[in-house]
C-alpha cells in the first residue's frame, strides 16, 4: 500500500471534498448509520457527530513497540484521546483517515503533550508490531501517535466495544472517536472528518478543560 504523501507546501491539505475523493471507490461517506444511546447532530455534509458512553472491554493489546499493555491503561493516562480502526494494507479508508490523522498533528504543534493518538489494527493476524512501525513511519506519526494491534478476539472486541465492528476488515467505515478525559463522554465523528475540522474538535475538546 502507498500512503498519500504527507502535505507539504506543493501538496494541497486535505478537505472533506478531496478524503471523499481519495475514497470515493469505498463508498464511505454514504454509510451514516444511527446507534443507539447516541445522540446525534450533523456538522457537515457526509459528517456525522454524536455522543455517547463506551464501557472499556478488559482488553490487552500488542503496542508497536511490541510490549503488551492493557486497552485501559493506554486510554486513561490523563491525555485526550484521538482514536481510530486501520489495517496497513487497506488502499481506499485508512490511506485517507491516516492521513488525516497526519494533517491534524501537524495542526496541532504546541499541544500535542495533551494528546494520545490511537490507531488500532482491525487485522491482527497481518499486523504486526514491526508492519505498524512501518506504517507509522510512512505517515510521520509523533510519539504521542501510536498504533496497536493483538488477538483477532481482541480486536473484535475493542470494535465492539466502540460500535465500529462490521464483520469484515473490507467493510470497515471512518470513525474517528475523541474523549477528552476518563468520565466524559466519546466524541463520534462518522465518515470523512477533514484535518481542520478534527484539529477544531480537539481544540475545543482541550479548551474546555
Amino acid at each position: 500500500m502507498t500512503p498519500i504523501a504527507t502535505a507539504t507546501a506543493a501538496t494541497p491539505q486535505l478537505t472533506r471534498r478531496r478524503c471523499l475523493g481519495l475514497a470515493a471507490a469505498a463508498a464511505a461517506s454514504a454509510w451514516l448509520p444511527a446507534h443507539a444511546g447516541h445522540e446525534h447532530h450533523e456538522v457537515a455534509p457526509g459528517l456525522r457527530r454524536s455522543t455517547a458512553d463506551y464501557p472499556l472491554p478488559e482488553a490487552v493489546l500488542v503496542r508497536d513497540d511490541g510490549k503488551r499493555v492493557p486497552l485501559a491503561g493506554e486510554l486513561n493516562d490523563g491525555r485526550l484521546v484521538m482514536l481510530n480502526f486501520v489495517f496497513t494494507t487497506c488502499t481506499a479508508i485508512c490511506p485517507v483517515t491516516s492521513q488525516v490523522f497526519a494533517e491534524t498533528q501537524a495542526r496541532l504543534r504546541g499541544q500535542l503533550q495533551h494528546v494520545h493518538m490511537v490507531s488500532i489494527s482491525i487485522d491482527p493476524e497481518n499486523d504486526t508490531p514491526a508492519q505498524l512501525r512501518e506504517y507509522a513511519k510512512r505517515f510521520g506519526a509523533g510519539p504521542q501517535w501510536q498504533h496497536y494491534t493483538g488477538s483477532s478476539a481482541t480486536s473484535v472486541a475493542v470494535q465492539k466495544a466502540f460500535a465500529t465492528y462490521r464483520g469484515d476488515k473490507m467493510n470497515h467505515q471512518p470513525v474517528t472517536l475523541l474523549r477528552r478525559a476518563v468520565g466524559q463522554p466519546w466524541v463520534r465523528l462518522e465518515g470523512f472528518v477533514s484535518p481542520s475540522e478534527l484539529a477544531g474538535e480537539v481544540k475545543a475538546l482541550l479548551g474546555a478543560a
